[in-house]
């Protein structure tokens, strides 16, 4: 089995696209009879390890992001290769140029629905474009195999637009990347914080879809006892003083150590997908103070954390208190067991198999080494 992935959300700071992309990357070399192909932007044509990097320009201001302007590269890259399926993971060219080789190669094509179209182009330009966004992406998402939403809440969503034959396909989270052996004891202490100090962290791209000003409200309602750590590029400069800015993209391994190193990930982000830091936190073996919101209310469970209400700092601290009024430890604790038996590589990768089985109507390919 040749698999063929392609999106244009990947760029060296990029986030949960990549990091979903190159997980399975890996894996699926494990499996014997299986061939996996990454197919995505960069400066000039070229290849390494099965990841091919299609010419496109890059973004003004685009943090690495690149948008591909041209059909044919990327048709001609998937003529030469001949994969048995693709997968698309945007909703651009990219996925008309996997469209248009499906219609030379007949084979299937499956898209995976990873961001909210409509949200994000009302969140940046307005409400008037909503429904011709909302038309687009039903037109789009029609012409797949199989559609797969990270959520169950993209997954209705997607129905409510008129999307049929619509799977929920939850991502995962690296185990051995974030795990809680990583934490620093000398974190507090490198921040100039008490040993005593509840230390809160965020990670993540200081966009506005992450609502980080309710997060710096809700420090300031906090106030002493309680610090927030902000991880990531275009994080605010002017914060409350019980804040601290990292702001720069830091690689994963430095992101497992700042969260095994926390007490717990503060996020209130409203429109999150699927919120893949928010695994990587509960991996960490810390908890989570997150929105009722989103995808979130699927994903964190009252064992692992607090969920509280969207765009309402007194809620979020309220929350955050009531959290360190009991046993916070111990929900981190549930929070990498509930992790471990949900959301390892290993299994997403073995659902997407069968994703790809059902297109395909051939059997499961076998792990190479048991």
């Amino acid at each position: 089995m040749h698999i063929a992935d392609m999106t244009m959300f990947y760029a060296p700071a990029s986030g949960g696209v990549r990091t979903y992309l190159d997980a399975k990357h890996r894996r699926l070399g494990r499996y014997s009879g299986v061939r996996h192909s990454l197919l995505i932007p960069g400066a000039s044509l070229s290849h390494k390890d099965g990841i091919y990097k299609v010419p496109a320009p890059a973004l003004p201001f685009g943090n690495g992001y690149r948008f591909p302007l041209r059909l044919a590269p990327w048709r001609n890259i998937l003529k030469d290769l001949q994969p048995d399926v693709i997968e698309v993971g945007d909703p651009y060219l990219t996925a008309w140029a996997a469209l248009d080789a499906r219609r030379q190669l007949d084979v299937p094509v499956i898209g995976f629905y990873h961001s909210d179209l409509p949200l994000l182009v009302s969140n940046r330009i307005g409400n008037w474009l909503g429904t011709n966004v909302e038309t687009y992406v039903s037109k789009l998402y029609n012409n797949f195999d199989r559609v797969l939403a990270p959520s169950t809440i993209m997954a209705d969503k997607l129905i409510r637009l008129g999307v049929e034959n619509v799977h929920m396909q939850p991502l995962g989270v690296d185990l051995v990347t974030f795990t809680p052996t990583l934490r620093d004891p000398c974190l507090k202490a490198e921040l100039g914080l008490n040993e005593d100090t509840r230390l809160l962290i965020f990670a993540g791209r200081g966009s506005r879809e992450k609502n980080l000003p309710v997060l710096l409200d809700c420090m300031k309602r906090l106030g002493a006892g309680y610090h927030l750590l902000l991880v990531g590029s275009h994080m605010p400069d002017a914060v409350p003083d019980n804040v601290s800015v990292i702001g720069h993209f830091c690689p994963a391994s430095e992101i497992a150590r700042l969260l095994a190193s926390a007490d717990a990930l503060l996020h209130a982000g409203d429109q999150e997908t699927f919120g893949l830091v928010i695994l990587e936190a509960m991996a960490s073996g810390i908890p989570v103070i997150a929105v009722a919101a989103g995808a979130f209310s699927e994903i964190v469970p009252e064992a692992c954390g607090l969920l509280c209400e969207p765009n309402n700092p007194l809620s979020m601290a309220s929350a955050v208190r009531e959290l360190f009024s009991h046993n916070s430890v111990q929900k981190g604790y549930q929070a990498r067991q509930h992790v471990e038996q949900r959301y390892a590589w290993d299994t997403v990768v073995e659902g997407l198999l069968e994703h790809y089985q059902a297109v395909l109507g051939s059997r499961l390919p076998v792990l190479a080494h048991g």
